[in-house]
């Protein structure tokens, strides 16, 4: 929700090794429960407002669960992906605007 996002595209050796499959998203680190239990609403909101994200959400729980400290680092998992061959980076993008449920 506050973190980047990238773009990637196949590569043969990901054809050969995962039928073209590659990672989908960081992963969760944190459960949807525990996320509710220990981050703040307007801590999280706070946060991206001050990285210039603008948010719209349909529940308040959402904030905690979607928050950025609820995921692995998408980075990590995106440069695992890259230098495993499966995958090859060619965009990174900047969230300004989250809009969830």
């Amino acid at each position: 929700m506050g973190t980047c996002s990238y773009v990637l595209t196949g590569t043969e050796q990901g054809m050969n090794e995962t039928f073209g499959t590659t990672c989908h998203g960081a992963g969760r680190a944190l459960s949807r429960a525990k996320s509710r239990r220990n981050l703040d609403y307007r801590t999280v909101l706070d946060s991206m407002e001050s990285m210039g994200i603008s948010i719209r959400v349909a529940s308040p729980k959402l904030v905690m669960e979607e928050a950025p400290e609820s995921y692995k680092n998408v980075t990590d998992v995106v440069d695992t992906c890259h230098a495993a061959g499966i995958s090859k980076k060619c965009m990174k993008l900047r969230p300004i605007a989250v809009i969830k449920g």
